[in-house]
C-alpha cells in the first residue's frame, strides 16, 4: 500500500520510495529510508499528510505520499511494534 492510503494515527514501515530522483534524495536526507518507521499524525483536506519520522514532523503532498510504499505496523501483545506485509 502507499503512504497516501494510510490512516490517521497509523504506524507504518517504509518499503520503498518511488518519486523523482531529486525528491527521493531529499526524503532520504530527512531520514525517510527503507525500513524507517513513520506515523501519520494528520490528513489535510487536499490530500497532504503530516507524518512523524524519527522524532521530526514532515508535511508531504499527495503526489509524494502516493509514491511511498509502506507496510502496516500493528501493536503486539507485549506493546512492541510488529510489522506485517500487506
Amino acid at each position: 500500500m502507499t503512504l497516501y492510503e494510510g490512516e490517521k494515527g497509523g504506524t507504518y514501515e517504509v518499503c520503498g520510495v518511488y518519486v523523482e530522483e531529486s525528491v527521493t534524495r531529499r526524503l532520504q536526507a530527512l531520514g525517510l529510508n527503507d525500513g524507517t518507521r513513520i506515523k501519520v499524525l494528520n490528513r489535510k483536506k487536499k490530500g497532504a499528510l503530516i507524518i512523524q519520522v524519527r522524532g521530526t514532523r514532515l508535511a508531504l503532498g499527495a503526489h509524494i505520499s502516493s509514491g511511498i510504499e509502506v507496510k502496516n505496523g500493528q501493536k503486539s501483545s507485549k506493546g512492541e511494534e510488529a510489522y506485517i506485509h500487506d
